[in-house]
């Protein structure tokens, strides 16, 4: 199972970037120390990607906080204009890492996501858009948005991807709660992609939501940990809210949802920060390890934690 090791880091206020929320963190290796990317929001509640380094023996002891967002956002009429949460990063053989993202629309009542790809020179330091457009978008097979895709190289060249897929939106309480399962899709190039019409999470009676699918292979198995919940009163019902799950894959394009053995619950203490919900999981080892990153109350806003795998 998996134990809870404590907050990792929630924003201060004294960083213009990153006033609140560190969501989506996502765990990048480095020799000496362990770099952790998450989405963090300014003023106006707009989000741009950024990081800080921690000691992989204990996350909690931060090391550095960077000053600046390592990405901007779009011009105007961009698919980024209002908001570029990342996903998930990929190092390339000539030493560039890619980043794909999750770009935001803000609408008159709601919002559009777009994917996008963006490209660093620098060490992952900052990012600049490979292309003024998304490399996924609302389409035939996701009929609202497309976004937070989870990417990997298989060994046999192919680039696979699972992200979440917006398919429709309900006025609840007057707001239009939108609809969002999982997806998969392949490529030859890690740009251009082909979309499975086999879902990767279905819809059920709970499940209308997917939050940031983590996918990661052990001993030829596809394994993913994602979290889910409910459209109605999700932002203030903890039963109705976030909670992980854990499903497994022979091919990596029929999933089977093993939530029993997910091994981590929300906090039944109210004053813990992940007793409303907990989600947005990113899972890495190190040093024959297994260590988990998540996020717990207000999608990012009580920071992020880490958790061990204890068998």
């Amino acid at each position: 199972m998996w134990v809870k090791k404590g907050v990792v880091y929630k924003p201060d206020g004294t960083l213009a970037h990153s006033l609140s929320h560190a969501q989506v963190p996502f765990a990048y290796k480095h020799k000496d120390f362990l770099r952790i990317y998450f989405s963090s929001r300014d003023s106006k509640g707009q989000s741009r990607p950024t990081f800080l380094d921690v000691d992989y023996d204990d996350p909690k002891k931060i090391l550095y906080i960077h000053d600046k967002p390592i990405l901007e956002l779009g011009g105007p009429g961009e698919y980024d204009e209002t908001g570029a949460m990342p996903s998930w990063f990929v190092d390339r053989p000539n030493g560039d890492i890619w980043l794909y993202y999750t770009g935001w629309n803000r609408t008159h009542n709601s919002y559009r996501l777009s994917m996008g790809l963006a490209v660093s020179t620098d060490g992952g330091l900052s990012f600049k858009k490979m292309f003024t457009g998304p490399i996924m978008d609302r389409s035939i097979q996701n009929p609202i948005w497309a976004a937070q895709p989870s990417v990997m190289i298989d060994e046999d060249g192919t680039w696979r991807m699972w992200y979440i897929s917006g398919h429709k939106c309900e006025y609840i309480h007057d707001y239009p709660e939108p609809y969002y399962r999982a997806q998969s899709a392949t490529s030859k190039d890690g740009i251009h992609w082909e979309i499975s019409d086999i879902p990767t999470l279905d819809f059920d009676d709970f499940l209308h939501a997917v939050g940031r699918p983590s996918v990661f292979k052990e001993d030829g198995i596809y394994k993913m940990y994602y979290s889910y919940r409910h459209t109605r009163d999700y932002r203030t019902d903890r039963n109705q809210s976030y909670r992980l799950g854990y499903a497994e894959s022979v091919d990596g394009t029929n999933w089977e949802r093993k939530d029993h053995l997910v091994g981590i619950e929300k906090s039944d203490n109210p004053e813990d920060f992940d007793y409303q919900m907990i989600d947005y999981a990113n899972f890495y080892q190190h040093n024959g390890k297994k260590y988990l990153l998540y996020n717990g109350n207000g999608f990012g806003a009580a920071g992020f934690a880490y958790a061990v795998w204890e068998d």
